[in-house]
């Protein structure tokens, strides 16, 4: 199971962010055509200037049956100014250690290197990258926001920038309640983009509550929070 972690959003309001959390524990249902698949538990904590967060994604439901996996994301880094700025991102696979993957971000030096299938690759760093996991925490560490964003994001073995644009503002239910949300979408320009849309709760951080990917292939998964804590 392939399941795509990482919302990429932002709030449009101008006005000054409450102080981050320094704990955040969060559940997600994962859904796809209306059944449950998956279950993520997602853990955040900082101490001082230093954070590390935590992702396990685990088959559940009818998938279980015959593909029972577990997806773990670990990433550790710095606080700084402008928000998290990751050092380190694992990925492990229970069941395919040879799509494990380990990235180090070399901040003095300018660049970020992937271990991937034993083999190493080296690309640039651009400013205020991020991981597939800090991204989503990064939105809780950012000051002030527009209604566009260009944030770029260390995948694999290269960095991409992914663009969102906001959509809309209104309520979102979800099986941890009723938000005030705002909804962006990523602007995608090639056919193999993967689309994205996410719902950030406005009085909880601008945490996300609600994503769905729709890749080019036509797999469609929702991500749906079930419980948050955050203080």
């Amino acid at each position: 199971m392939k399941v795509l972690i990482a919302a990429l959003l932002f709030s449009s309001s101008a006005i000054a962010a409450a102080a981050p959390p320094t704990e955040v524990t969060a559940e997600y249902e994962v859904v796809h055509t209306g059944l449950t698949i998956g279950r993520i538990n997602e853990s955040f904590v900082r101490k001082g200037d230093l954070y590390s967060a935590k992702s396990v994604t685990r088959s559940e439901g009818p998938l279980k049956a015959f593909l029972d996996d577990q997806i773990t994301l670990e990433s550790s880094g710095r606080v700084g100014a402008s928000g998290l700025q990751p050092l380190e991102f694992v990925q492990r696979r229970a069941r395919d250690s040879k799509r494990d993957l380990k990235t180090s971000f070399d901040w003095d030096k300018g660049t970020v290197s992937t271990v991937l299938h034993g083999e190493k690759s080296e690309v640039s760093l651009p400013r205020e990258t991020q991981d597939r996991l800090s991204a989503m925490y990064q939105f809780l560490h950012m000051p002030a926001f527009g209604p566009t964003l260009a944030m770029p994001m260390a995948t694999g073995r290269r960095v991409e920038t992914f663009n969102y644009r906001l959509v809309e503002e209104g309520k979102v239910t979800t099986p941890a309640g009723e938000f005030d949300a705002l909804h962006y979408a990523r602007v995608t320009d090639k056919p193999g983009d993967t689309k994205v849309d996410v719902w950030l709760a406005k009085d909880r951080f601008n945490f996300p509550v609600r994503a769905i990917f729709d890749d080019p292939k036509g797999f469609r998964l929702e991500q749906t929070l079930v419980s948050l804590n955050a203080r």
